[in-house]
C-alpha cells in the first residue's frame, strides 16, 4: 500500500476504535499503530512499538511527578488555603475576583499540563463559590472548562509544546514569554466575558460562609514552602548562569512533594501517590500510544508524506488547515493533535521562529478539549457542577473558544514581528 493509504487506514481504524467502539484513546492508538505496521509490510514491528512508547518518556515523568505534587498540595490543605486567601482579598471587586478565580482554576493545569486535572481539582473547589456568587450552573462549568484549558497552555509546563518540540528536536526553553502573551490576555477577556454580567458582590459575613477552610493560621509560613521550593528551583534553572546543576522538572516536583509532607494537614503519602498515578494514567497511556503511532507513521512513510503535503500548500490553505484540522483532531486527543499534526505544521512553517510557532499551535490544539464527542474539559466541568447535558456548557464556550483560536492564529501570523521585538 502507498504511504497516504496506510496513514488513512491508521486514522480510520483509530477513529473507529475510539468513537464507535469507545475504547480508551491510548489503546486505540496502539491498535491503529499495529495495524499500520502490518499494512506497511513490517509485520508486528515490536521493536518500533516499544521504541515509540518511550518517545515521550520525559513528558510522562513530568506528568507523573507534577500530578503527585498537585495531590499533595490538595491533601495538605494548601489549595484550600490559597483559594480562601485570594477570595477574601479580592471579593469586593468583580474584576479582581473573577481574575483570581481564573488563576486558581488554571494553577493545576500550569503545573501538570492537563486541563482535566485543573477541572477536577481547583475547578471542583471553586464551583460552589461561583454558583453562590450568582453565576449560572452552565456558565460556571464553561468558566471552569476554559480555565482548565488556559492552565494547560500556560507556563511552566505545556505538554503540547513538549510533544511538538520532541518531534522537531526543539528543547523546551524560552517558552514562558510567548505562552504568557497568549494566555494572560485570554484569561482576562474570558473571565470578564463569562462572569462579569452575572457575578454578584457579597458582604464579608456572607462571603465567609462559602469559602473553603484556610489553614494559614495553623501552619503559618511553612504551609507555603512546597510552592516556594518549586518556584525558586524553576526560577534558578531559567537563569542565564548556573547556580546549581539542572536537576530537571520531575526532580523539582518530587522535592516539592517531599517538603509538602511536613507543611500542612497530615495524610497518607502512599494513598495520595496512588491516587495521583491513577488520575494520570489515562494521559500517560495516550502519550505512549501517540509515540507508537508517530513511530509507525515514520516507519511506513506517512509522516514524511504528511510533511511534504503541508509544505506544498499555499499559505492561505495552510493556515486554514491549521485552524480546522487541529481542533477537530483534538476531539480525540489534544496530545495526539499536537504530535500528529503539530509537528508537520511546525516543519511547514520552518521559516518562522519555532518557539512562537509551537506556542501558537498549542493554543489551537488545546481547543480539542472542547470538541465533541470527547470534549474532556467540557464533560468534566459539567460533572463538577452536576449539569447532565454538557452541550449546555459547550454553548457558553463557543465565543471563548473563538477568542482562543483568533489569538493562536494571530500569534502565528505575527511571529516575525514578535520575534524581532522579543
Amino acid at each position: 500500500m502507498s504511504e497516504p493509504l496506510i496513514l488513512l487506514a491508521m486514522v480510520a481504524i483509530f477513529a473507529f476504535l475510539a468513537m464507535a467502539l469507545k475504547l480508551p484513546i491510548g489503546v486505540s492508538l496502539v491498535f491503529s499503530a499495529l495495524a499500520g505496521a502490518i499494512l506497511g509490510g513490517e509485520g508486528l514491528a515490536l521493536r518500533h512499538l516499544v521504541e515509540g512508547s518511550f518517545g515521550y518518556f520525559d513528558t510522562i515523568l513530568i506528568i507523573v511527578c507534577a500530578m503527585i505534587f498537585m495531590k499533595i498540595l490538595q491533601a495538605s490543605g494548601l489549595l484550600d488555603t490559597i483559594t480562601s486567601l485570594l477570595l477574601k482579598t479580592f471579593y469586593r471587586r468583580k474584576f479582581s475576583l473573577l481574575l483570581s478565580v481564573m488563576v486558581i482554576i488554571m494553577f493545576p493545569g500550569m503545573i501538570t499540563g492537563s486541563s482535566t486535572c485543573a477541572v477536577l481539582s481547583t475547578g471542583a473547589l471553586v464551583a460552589p463559590v461561583l454558583m453562590k456568587l450568582g453565576l449560572p450552573k452552565a456558565k460556571t462549568a464553561a468558566f471552569i472548562a476554559m480555565g482548565g484549558i488556559l492552565g494547560m497552555l500556560a507556563p511552566p509546563v505545556n505538554i503540547l509544546v513538549m510533544i511538538m518540540g520532541g518531534g522537531v528536536d526543539m528543547p523546551y526553553v524560552g517558552l514562558t514569554i510567548p505562552l504568557l502573551i497568549i494566555v494572560v490576555p485570554l484569561a482576562i477577556i474570558i473571565s470578564l466575558w463569562l462572569g462579569y454580567k452575572d457575578i454578584q458582590i457579597l458582604d464579608q459575613k456572607h462571603m465567609q460562609t462559602i469559602l473553603p477552610l484556610s489553614y494559614a493560621k495553623d501552619y503559618g509560613f511553612r504551609h507555603f514552602l512546597p510552592l516556594i521550593v518549586v518556584f525558586v528551583l524553576m526560577a534558578i534553572q531559567s537563569l542565564p548562569f548556573n547556580i546549581i546543576p539542572d536537576i530537571g522538572i520531575p526532580a523539582i516536583f518530587l522535592l516539592g512533594s517531599l517538603v509538602g509532607l511536613f507543611c500542612g494537614r497530615s495524610f497518607n503519602f502512599f494513598k495520595v501517590t496512588q491516587a495521583a498515578i491513577q488520575e494520570a494514567m489515562p494521559i500517560l497511556c495516550i502519550l505512549a500510544g501517540v509515540g507508537m503511532f508517530i513511530q509507525i507513521m515514520t516507519l511506513t512513510g506517512g509522516r514524511g508524506w504528511t510533511i511534504v503535503s503541508f509544505l506544498s500548500l499555499p499559505p492561505v490553505f495552510l493556515y486554514l488547515g491549521i485552524a480546522v484540522s487541529m481542533p477537530l483532531f483534538g476531539a480525540v486527543s489534544a496530545y495526539g493533535s499536537a504530535s500528529i499534526l503539530g509537528v508537520p505544521f511546525i516543519l511547514a512553517l520552518i521559516s518562522k521562529n519555532a518557539i512562537f510557532t509551537s506556542a501558537a499551535l498549542s493554543a489551537i490544539a488545546g481547543l480539542g478539549d472542547l470538541m465533541p464527542p470527547t470534549a474532556l474539559a467540557g464533560i468534566f466541568a459539567a460533572q463538577v457542577v452536576e449539569e447532565n447535558n454538557y452541550f449546555k456548557v459547550l454553548r457558553f464556550c463557543i465565543v471563548p473558544a473563538l477568542f482562543l483560536l483568533a489569538m493562536g492564529l494571530g500569534v502565528l501570523l505575527l511571529t516575525p514581528l514578535l520575534d524581532k521585538i522579543l
